[in-house]
Parts: structure tokens; C-alpha cells; sequence
């Protein structure tokens, strides 16, 4: 994409380091005229990004249900019935799943990266099948046994390896390749949360950093047909459920407030995930270092069943301000470290929910205090605050946004102080010269 070449570099600031390439705050080369046949390819994108969006979960699903032995029910539920000594067992055991099967998987499939980002931003579109769907379905059995890593990254990684496959089928150039590539990550993400424009959005801002029409439409119908697809097997209805919040003068001052706060947490965030890639393991060290890791954290999860799985239980109870001071103190600093923890000892997942967890954890900390001087509904203080870290951390101001609204379908009163808060929180972390979650996970050149 020429990220480097024109200008597309951020610092990660004075005390994080050297430079770090920001790709997706450069837009990309202008893509030339799409004709029939790659509408052809964007369909077929769409649709098998759905399917292998809604095979994935149908997995995540099972592995959960087994794990925890439970029909129904939440994820949070099961593991709190299935007691703390099932709790440790299961994490271990997916730790030794983790580091077996990507050490065997590296040792069978041979070189080559599995990472949507690398591909886009470095390898031309162009992603080795073997590797990358071996990878989407490892990530997704380590995330249904309890690992504290998000679920988006394994359809992502489909949707895309198959748009590649599709590429090469089709012979595209290199501009289409990797429009087609990101085209289908966002879908596959898209399918999975039931966030079509939210996913058309992560195509565009985050991960081809350019909002025209020519890039749009291919986005939007990629994903809308992923979406659909997924209709025949996953749910219809919101991720999330947002009790009516009203617009308050004292939700509107805090986002102003909270703002620069999450900006900040954003940024310690990205830094943590940073330093965790950086020290993943290699070789014989990826067999020892997940069981030692996830060991660790099903242990704290004997205290704290929440930290296992991608957090998405976390957010809601925080929208519902059923967590006390003391708990949500402990999640707010645990959480982000077992996800960082888990990635680091070479596992491969999603940050999405992680860190939409972290923010509504911060939200809903920040917003107890404020209540006790300017009282305010709980469910507005978790989800701005959830809203400004994600965007934040991602570099996706409108995604962030858009995405909050798909995943609670509910927050037309609180559009105002959301986009506050956003604002405040990504001004401050582009100040910082923070890149995003996506670039700092680029191997060095």
C-alpha cells in the first residue's frame, strides 16, 4: 500500500519507542474501475465470508458448551456453575491445544504470516490457505475453552484468505487483491456481530484508511451479504442490550470529561499489546509458554470468572452497573493483562472485545464517581466510555461509533455526548503518536 513511502508513519511517542508504521491513516493507492467480473468476486466473497463466519461460531458454540457443560445460558453462567477447579483445568488444557497445534501448524504449513494486517499492508493481499484457516479455527477452539482473547479474529481471517484464494483464481492485480482482501475480513467480522455498516467501516477506516465511493460499495455489499448469510444459522438481534438512556446534562459533561481519559487508557493499551507481540515465543518456546500462561489465568479466574472468554459478558453487566467498585477495579486491571498475557505467549485472537470491555469497564468505574456528585443512568457511562477507547485504540473514530450503535441498536439520545467522547479520546491518542492495535502488531522490516 506504500504506507511508508508516502508519509504513512506515526511515533509511538517519546517513551514507547521508535517509529511505527500507521497504515491505515494513509489512504490507499486509487484503486482502478471495478468491472463485472470483480462484482462477481465481491459477492462470492460475501457469501463464503458468511458461511465461514457462521461455521466458526457453530464451533465457538460447541467447544463452549462442552467445556462448561451447558445447553443455555451465558457464557459467564456456565463457567461460574462449572466451579474454580474446572475453571484452571479448562485454560490449561486450552493452553496445551494453543501451543501444540500452532507449533504444529507452523512446522507442517511452512513460512508464511497469518495475519490480516501483514497481508494487507505488506504481502499484496495474499494470505497461504492452509495456514490462515488452521489458524481462524485454533483461534476459535482456545476462545470457546475460555481464553481471554476476542472471537472476530478467526472470520476475519477466513473472509479475507478466502477473498485471496478468490484473487488468485481470478488473477487480479494488486489494488484489487487487496481491496477484495479487506473486503472480506470486514465481512467475516461483520457476520459474526451482526454489524453490517460497522463492518463496511472496519473495510474502509481501518484497514484500506480511505472512505471513497469507489471503496465503499464493495465494502457495504460484502458485508451486507456475509450478514445475511450468517441469518441462517446465527442470531438476528443486537449483541447487546442498552436499557433506554436519555439525554442528561450530566451524560453530556462527562463524555467531555471522560474523553482524554480514554484516550489515555487507549494508549497504554496499545502499548501492552505491542509489548506482548513482540515477546511471542518461537520454536520450542510456543509448546511451553500458552499452558503457563493460561494456567495463570485460569487461576485468576478462580476469584474472577470473569476475565475468561472475550469480555463480552463484562460489558453487558456493566451496562446493567451490576459490578461493585472493588470488582470492577480488578477487572479494569486484569483484564487487559490476561488478553495481553494470552496473545503474548503466542496464541493467536481478536482485541475487539477485549477492548470494547476495558473501555465500558473504565466508563462504568468513572461514571460511580460521577453519579455520587451528578447523577446519571450507568448503561450511558459504560458505553461512552466503551465507545471512546475503541475508537481510540483502533484509529476508527466513525467505526467506533457506527459499531456502538449496530451492537445496541438503542443509542440515538446518547449520539452527541458518544461522538464527544470520541473525539476527545482520539485526539488525545494521535497527540501521543499512538499507533493502532493493528499496526503494532506488523512484524519489523
Amino acid at each position: 500500500m506504500g504506507a511508508g513511502r508516502n508519509g504513512g508513519r506515526g511515533r509511538a511517542g517519546a517513551r514507547g519507542g521508535g517509529a511505527v508504521e500507521q497504515p491505515n491513516l494513509v489512504a490507499p493507492a486509487d484503486v482502478p474501475s471495478l468491472s463485472a467480473r470483480f462484482w462477481v468476486l465481491v459477492v462470492a466473497t460475501g457469501v463464503l465470508a458468511g458461511l465461514a463466519g457462521a461455521a466458526l461460531m457453530t464451533l465457538l458454540y460447541a467447544v463452549a458448551h462442552l467445556t462448561y457443560s451447558y445447553r443455555s445460558g451465558s457464557f459467564l453462567a456456565a463457567v461460574e456453575r462449572a466451579g474454580a477447579d474446572r475453571r484452571v483445568v479448562a485454560l490449561a488444557v486450552a493452553g496445551v491445544v494453543a501451543g501444540a497445534g500452532w507449533w504444529l501448524l507452523r512446522r507442517w504449513t511452512g513460512p508464511g504470516g497469518s495475519e490480516v494486517s501483514t497481508a494487507l499492508w505488506r504481502d499484496e493481499g495474499r494470505l497461504p490457505l492452509r495456514r490462515s484457516l488452521g489458524t481462524a479455527v485454533l483461534s476459535m477452539v482456545i476462545v470457546g475453552m475460555g481464553a481471554s482473547l476476542g472471537r472476530e479474529a478467526a472470520p476475519r481471517l477466513a473472509g479475507a484468505v478466502l477473498a485471496s484464494r478468490l484473487s488468485d483464481w481470478a488473477h487480479l492485480g494488486t489494488a484489487h487483491r487487496r481491496l477484495l482482501a479487506a473486503c472480506g475480513a470486514g465481512a467475516g467480522m461483520a457476520c459474526v456481530y451482526n454489524v453490517p455498516l460497522g463492518g463496511a467501516l472496519l473495510t474502509l477506516e481501518v484497514m484500506l484508511g480511505g472512505l471513497s465511493l469507489r471503496l465503499a460499495l464493495p465494502a457495504l455489499a460484502a458485508s451486507c451479504l456475509a450478514t445475511a448469510v450468517s441469518w441462517t444459522v446465527l442470531p438476528t438481534g443486537p449483541t447487546y442490550r442498552l436499557p433506554e438512556v436519555p439525554l442528561s446534562a450530566s451524560l453530556l459533561v462527562f463524555a467531555l470529561v471522560i474523553g482524554p481519559f480514554a484516550g489515555l487508557v487507549a494508549v497504554g493499551w496499545v502499548r501492552l499489546i505491542r509489548i506482548a507481540h513482540g515477546h511471542r515465543p518461537t520454536g520450542w518456546g510456543l509448546l511451553v509458554a500458552p499452558p503457563l500462561v493460561f494456567t495463570a489465568v485460569g487461576a485468576l479466574a478462580v476469584p474472577y470468572p470473569q476475565l475468561l472468554g472475550n469480555g463480552k459478558d463484562i460489558v453487558q453487566l456493566t451496562f446493567g452497573a451490576q459490578f461493585g467498585v472493588a470488582t470492577l477495579v480488578a477487572l479494569f486491571l486484569l483484564k487487559p493483562l490476561a488478553t495481553a498475557g494470552s496473545l503474548g505467549s503466542g496464541a493467536s485472537g481478536g482485541l475487539f472485545t477485549p477492548t470494547l470491555a476495558t473501555g465500558a469497564l473504565l466508563g462504568s468505574l468513572a461514571g460511580q464517581g460521577w453519579a455520587l456528585a451528578w447523577p446519571g443512568p450507568a448503561a450511558g457511562f459504560a458505553i461512552i466510555g466503551a465507545a471512546a477507547v475503541l475508537a481510540a485504540a483502533m484509529q476508527a473514530p466513525v467505526a467506533a461509533v457506527v459499531l456502538a450503535l449496530e451492537l445496541t441498536r438503542t443509542l440515538d439520545a446518547l449520539m452527541v455526548p458518544l461522538l464527544f467522547a470520541v473525539t476527545g479520546a482520539v485526539l488525545l491518542s494521535r497527540r501521543l503518536d499512538t499507533p493502532s492495535l493493528y499496526s503494532v502488531r506488523l512484524p519489523a522490516q
